[in-house]
């Protein structure tokens, strides 16, 4: 063991080691790229990150520089969730709630729960938090901060950053902050501090000054952004100021999460759902437009494209069996509707089916809960039967989280499979139709010479494409290493300088995740790129508690 593994084990309450084998698996995460960390801590408090922080922050001041990764369970599809330093894993002990206000229904919890364990605890109290991914079983409500992920019910309820009250952090330096919103009088006091967090507000609140007339106009005409950092969103007209949504999304890079209150709200489980088959998806973006605008809007309007259900159909043809029709359709998009008053509910479902009657569009109504389940098998199985398919061809996640308006999802899907045919690829296309932010996957096979050249091809025709119809890189899954190279396309060098200016106010040495969102060139991630692809490793190395 070394040195600083060493030092740590005999400093912390939680574990440490850099065993080979483990810095092996920890040396990847959801996505398409590998890098070796030199040891791995697993925290047990907030006392083991500030310590381990403030250790790192030592060190870099004297010339040595260990970056801290936070990590999650790494279902993550960026290479936000690999580092070279010091991996922080936190669903081995840090992964309670710690308070839940059945008046309020805001609920505290520390970063290493699993959102599928927290999800089914606010069930009981009869709440839920909407913005749930499709990994919600195995994914951290961490992760989903560092990211702010969104999902199905994001069309109608919003992302992980509109549910995030108040944050503890530590910083850079170790010391431990609270984010909520402040009033003016309260941002004064903070930034009268001596402490680093002093520094922070005084240079953050002074380059928000200096570029407000930037910062007006930086935000992304799409329905929801994970790009970037939420620097727009901190100080309103008012004056009142909070840290909270710029930590949300910032992926550990300015500082890490220990602890987060969040408000939900009341679950319905009693919706009605429509599904409708398109075969012009030019009807599709007019459809799903006019639905859209209803004055209840749907909780879900996901897509799954003849593409995917044929992937499906081969790979798993039971699957499919009595639910969906052979040929199948262009394009089968699922709305949902769960208003707690089942009159409007039903009243929007049949102002729904109407506008799919008039552009003669079939579809089913189901409110059965069995038949419902089975519709959503769909939309569902799509991202689990993909990323476990056998063989070394395998469907990456390169290009699999932009997001453009909504009134040009037609040219955006068109683009994407002329694109697809340039190359003569098969991908898979699922995602989120009401917010156009729709995921693709092409099939590929890393281990061999002529793919892995591909890999940054499409890469790079991608998001320009993205970029030029007015949309943004990350809609759900922030940028990490892979996306990080088009944040200054996608913003201008104006808001990027912003960024990179920021970035140095939290983390002057660069211990907190470097090589992630900023200062990133497809230079640097071109030799981390993985010469096989797999997902069927997630937290099995976790220490017993």
């Amino acid at each position: 063991m070394s040195k600083v593994a060493h030092y740590l084990q005999e400093h912390l309450s939680g574990e440490v080691t850099a065993e080979a084998r483990m810095r092996k698996y920890f040396s990847t995460d959801g996505g398409v790229f590998e890098l070796t960390p030199s040891l791995i801590v697993y925290p047990r408090n907030e006392g083991d990150v500030r310590k381990t922080a403030r250790f790192t922050w030592q060190l870099a001041e004297r010339g040595r520089v260990i970056p801290i990764t936070a990590r999650g369970m790494g279902t993550d599809q960026a290479g936000a969730a690999v580092g070279s330093g010091i991996m922080m894993v936190f669903p081995a002990h840090m992964k309670r709630i710690l308070e839940f206000d059945g008046k309020t229904g805001d609920v505290v919890i520390e970063p290493g729960i699993l959102y599928g364990k927290l999800q089914q605890a606010l069930h009981t109290h009869g709440r839920f938090l909407p913005p749930y991914p499709s990994s919600i079983e195995f994914s951290t409500l961490g992760g989903a901060i560092a990211n702010n992920a969104a999902g199905e019910k994001t069309v109608k309820y919003g992302c992980t950053r509109d549910f995030v009250k108040s944050l503890r952090v530590v910083l850079a330096n170790g010391e431990s902050i609270e984010t909520r919103r402040l009033s003016k009088r309260e941002l004064n006091k903070k930034m009268g501090l001596t402490t680093f967090e002093g520094e922070v507000y005084r240079a953050l609140d002074a380059l928000i000054e200096e570029n407000k007339e930037l910062l007006k106009d930086s935000k992304l005409k799409v329905s929801k952004n994970s790009a970037g950092y939420a620097l727009a969103d901190v100080k309103r007209k008012d004056g009142s100021f909070d840290l909270t949504p710029l930590l949300v999304g910032s992926q550990g890079t300015l500082g890490i999460v220990t602890e987060a209150t969040i408000k939900t709200v009341p679950y319905n489980p009693e919706t009605t759902l429509i599904a409708a088959y398109f075969d012009d998806l030019s009807v599709a973006e007019q459809a799903l437009a006019e639905i859209r605008a209803l004055p209840d809007q749907p909780s879900a309007m996901e897509l799954v494209d003849e593409h995917l259900l044929n992937f499906l159909d081969k790979h798993n043809p039971n699957q499919l069996k009595g639910i969906v029709e052979k040929p199948f359709h262009k394009l089968v998009v699922l709305v949902e509707f769960d208003s707690a008053n089942g009159r409007v509910q039903k009243k929007m479902a049949k102002r729904a089916t109407k506008i799919l009657n008039k552009l003669q569009v079939s579809f089913q109504v189901e409110t059965d809960e069995k038949e419902k389940e089975k519709l959503w098998t769909i939309r569902h199985s799509a991202a689990a039967v993909i990323s476990h398919s056998e063989g070394s061809t395998k469907a990456l996640p390169i290009i699999e989280d932009g997001v453009v308006p909504v009134e040009k999802m037609q040219q955006y899907l068109h683009a994407v499979y002329d694109m697809f045919a340039k190359y003569k690829l098969d991908a898979a296309v699922w995602g989120h139709a009401g917010d156009a932010n729709v995921h693709m996957q092409p099939f590929l096979d890393l281990s061999q010479i002529g793919d892995r050249q591909k890999v940054f091809k499409i890469i790079d025709e991608y998001y320009s494409m993205v970029i030029s119809l007015g949309g943004s890189t990350s809609g759900e899954h922030s940028d990490g290493r892979l996306r990080a190279p088009y944040l200054k396309p996608l913003y201008g060098e104006g808001i990027y300088t912003v960024f990179q200016k920021l970035k140095l106010i939290f983390d002057p040495y660069g211990t907190l995740n470097p090589g992630v969102k900023i200062d990133v060139t497809l230079d640097d991630i071109k030799p981390l790129l993985r010469h096989e692809y797999s997902m069927d490793h997630l937290a099995d190395h976790l220490p017993r508690t």
